[in-house]
């Protein structure tokens, strides 16, 4: 410990000596392991944290799934079956995603919540704070409504009054009992105000099994019981329900992953890239930093040489020259950590609402601890290089008077670095251009729809004010009355399902006249139920026949106006128009056949950057969707078409649906086009902040190939001096200095082109419209990495050649 403390403290010496070389290393690892830590800290939270649940590992994700969808919403009877078969599973709980109007304060309030099953949390094993837990008798028809508060909601409605238990809150127009308040460290995917028992509703599509209402479910292993177990048993029960049920259950099956897995799954190849990305800045950084201390290596090989002389062992002289450079990477990485925590900020508020647990980001122990092991290593990986090379001197010729051979450190190592860094910051450009290309490629995607001058919003009814099909149309029927008579409206409409929000109604369907077919003949399209005007409101082009019309009523024979995919694919060589198409029924209705009578062209539903290839879509009158399921449909999105900025016409449309009723809250109030550069977050940020390391590898490539050439032209300054008074003229060391630098970059570009190559092929899930060897990316980039590098070696080269000859032969 006390030759550790002395070498610490000559360490802090030599370092305070050479201020400026101390200074841009700092400044480069600051930079390099600041970027890695805030990228760490999202990894960690989203990545690595266990789920705030009692054992995490045995929580588990159930979804349905079909020849069409790998992952399907749940039937509800499908659900109680499961639960009531399985023994893998120690509980099973459903739940589904619902806003509710809550009536009864200053004014009506929207806000999220969720119906659950009775034991939704103690599956999660969570007990509330307050209260009680759900008990099987409040998730029954006929028993009294009960709720369950967030923590949150409980202080923002109620001011954390303790006691809230027992007392009414109106949700939807009824009123519910408060039984319970939830811990504040509660979270479950997104958060979420009200819990609220499914089984108490009165929800006409909770009682068909071939109806996909939305449901997820999620369930606990039993102790002992594998993930793979439990994956037989369900199959074998949806074979045996298959087997019970085939109308509504053939070709159904079940699909199942871990809960944290399904979470997920989906951003870590995002996020994973990110980090690679940011290991090759740090590289970069440790390589420019090896490169600055390889320099100073070079004016110190005499001390080392003394050193040695005098008896210091090789290992003596490596271990206070590592001594050293862990020192400066620990400052690198206490300032880098200040850096992370600032870094941490910007990057949860640019976080799109895609990235799941982003609430849980921040600097903790383990990024603290990962912060400290990187700034050790990257000490070791970039002062190793400098001591091996400073430790082994020529003693003979360092010791000699003016021995200037002896005090010039070998190029080779430094060429190799400058070298890697061209490669690494090649790599990361390369990347980020085929990012930056696919978002303009995407960009230029036609959604389908003309997004420019429509505004969209929420206006989610209350199911027991608004029990029963004609008081619902009677609603939206002056709604659209009012709204067409608005100033500055040109078109307004209902929609089910609002395209590029991941909102999606499936229904079965067959074509023909004929009797129904086999089940497994049987087709499935996204269903979105609509009111006339739509086409006119959202800018869909209308292909062939007529769109829904106000003469389309409950009592006329039902239509159906389908999409170009769907008119291409099922009636290839004829018109669709007056063709036929049948909704199965089941024990709550019969068969619903319609007829087609307009085909429109084809809506990007499920973003810019979906398949092209995804299930048909068809549109029908909303108001011929049949009673005991219009309540399903309380929910519906509204859309305008305006004169002037959409933006504007928000507060008198709201002012519109609060005349008809002063208590129906307005929710999700956004434009169209708001709602598209939405669905395209999770690829600006990707693109963003590969971008953004890219720029930074080329700034700290370019320091890199300046501060090679730079020690180049002081090391060959006698030499630069014999040319110059032999005759050399400054275009002539200009080009000789420039060549040179020239020859690093070439090879750097030529090896990261052949590295890049390789490894963008991994990149190929987050392209759209564009290669991942795309050679106009590669081409441009290269030119783009080049031209800097020329730039770099141009300053000193420059110096070079203001070299006085007569000062230069007296260099000795």
């Amino acid at each position: 410990m006390e030759t550790l403390t002395k070498d610490l403290r000559y360490a802090a010496r030599m370092l305070l000596k050479g201020r400026m070389v101390t200074l841009i290393a700092i400044l480069a690892l600051t930079l390099g392991i600041g970027a890695n830590t805030a990228i760490f800290s999202v990894i960690n939270a989203v990545l690595n944290k266990p789920l705030p649940y009692p054992h995490p590992e045995r929580l588990v994700r159930v979804y349905e799934k079909s020849p069409q969808f790998e992952q399907m919403s749940v039937s509800y009877p499908n659900f109680i079956d499961w639960q009531r078969q399985s023994q893998a599973f120690e509980r099973m709980a459903v739940y589904r995603h619902q806003q509710f109007n809550i009536t009864g304060g200053q004014e009506p309030e929207r806000v999220n919540g969720r119906l659950v099953s009775a034991d939704f949390f103690s599956t999660l094993g969570i007990q509330p704070l307050m209260g009680r837990d759900l008990r099987l008798d409040d998730d029954r028809p006929g028993a009294g409504p009960t709720a369950l508060l967030s923590y949150g909601f409980w202080q923002r409605r109620f001011g954390g009054d303790p006691n809230v238990l027992d007392k009414p809150l109106t949700i939807n127009g009824k009123a519910y009992t408060v039984v319970g308040v939830l811990p504040a460290n509660f979270k479950f995917y997104s958060p979420v105000d009200l819990f609220v028992p499914i089984g108490v509703q009165d929800d006409v599509s909770l009682q068909v099994r071939d109806f996909h209402p939305g449901l997820r479910v999620i369930a606990r292993l039993r102790t002992g019981a594998t993930l793979a177990e439990a994956r037989d048993e369900m199959q074998a029960i949806a074979t045996a329900l298959e087997q019970q049920y085939p109308a509504s259950n053939t070709g159904q099956g079940v699909a199942m992953d871990s809960m944290h897995e399904d979470l997920v799954h989906d951003i870590r190849p995002v996020l994973l890239l990110l980090l690679g990305a940011v290991g090759l800045v740090l590289l970069i950084a440790c390589a420019n930093v090896a490169n600055l201390l390889l320099a100073r290596a070079a004016a110190r090989q005499k001390e080392m040489a003394i050193r040695m002389a005098l008896g210091a062992s090789r290992w003596r002289i490596v271990r206070q020259l590592l001594t050293e450079s862990l020192l400066l990477s620990l400052i690198g990485g206490g300032l880098g950590l200040l850096v992370a925590m600032w870094g941490t900020d910007a990057l949860i508020s640019a976080i799109p609402d895609t990235i799941p647990r982003a609430e849980d980001v921040g600097i903790d122990a383990r990024v603290m601890l990962f912060t400290f092991l990187i700034s050790a290593l990257t000490g070791c990986i970039f002062g190793l290089i400098p001591a091996l090379q400073v430790s082994k001197p020529d003693l003979n010729e360092t010791l000699k008077e003016g021995g200037r051979t002896a005090a010039t450190m070998k190029q080779g190592v430094r060429s190799v670095l400058v070298i890697a860094e061209v490669v690494f910051a090649l790599v990361l450009l390369v990347g980020a251009g085929l990012l930056i290309r696919s978002l303009f490629a995407v960009r230029n995607v036609a959604p389908g729809v003309n997004p420019r001058n429509v505004i969209t919003m929420q206006i989610p009814l209350s199911s027991n004010i608004y029990n029963d099909a004609t008081k619902i149309r009677d609603f939206y029927d002056r709604l659209l009355e009012r709204l067409h008579a608005t100033p500055g409206v040109q078109a307004a409409a209902l929609t089910g399902d609002m395209p590029f929000t991941g909102d999606d109604s499936e229904a079965p369907f067959w074509t023909g006249n004929g009797p129904r077919p086999a089940p497994d003949a049987i087709q499935w399209a996204l269903m979105n139920p609509v009111s006339a005007g739509y086409i006119k409101a959202m800018g869909i082009p209308l292909l062939r026949g007529r769109f829904i019309t106000e003469q389309d009523t409950k009592n006329t024979p039902h239509i159906a106006v389908i999409d170009e995919y769907m008119a291409r694919d099922l009636f290839s060589g004829e018109d669709p128009v007056g063709q036929r198409m049948t909704i199965p029924g089941n024990n709550k209705m019969p068969d619903i056949p319609f007829e087609i009578v307009g085909v429109v062209g084809h809506v990007k539903h499920f973003g810019l950057d979906a398949p092209k290839e995804i299930p048909f879509q068809f549109y029908m009158p909303y108001v011929q969707i049949p009673d005991d399921f219009l309540i399903g449909f309380l929910g519906m999105g509204l859309v305008a078409r305006t004169a002037g900025d959409p933006a504007a016409m928000a507060a008198p449309m709201k002012e519109t649906i609060l005349a008809i009723d002063k208590d129906q809250p307005v929710t999700a109030v956004r434009t169209m086009e708001q709602v598209l550069a939405d669905s395209l977050a999770q690829r600006r940020f990707t693109m963003l902040l590969l971008g953004l390391f890219a720029g930074l590898a080329l700034v700290l490539a370019s320091v890199g190939i300046y501060g090679v050439m730079s020690y180049t032209v002081a090391q060959r300054t006698h030499e630069i001096g014999v040319r110059m008074a032999l005759g050399a003229r400054p275009g002539d060391v200009l080009r000789m200095v420039v060549r040179q630098g020239m020859a690093l970059a070439g090879i750097g570009v030529a090896i990261g082109l052949a590295v890049a190559f390789a490894l963008t092929r991994l990149m190929s899930s987050f392209l759209f419209g564009v290669s991942a060897t795309d050679p106009l990316t590669f081409i441009v980039l290269s030119l783009l990495l080049a031209g800097v590098a020329l730039a770099a070696c141009y300053v000193p080269a420059r110096r070079a050649t203001k070299v006085d000859p007569m000062v230069a032969l007296r260099y000795e």
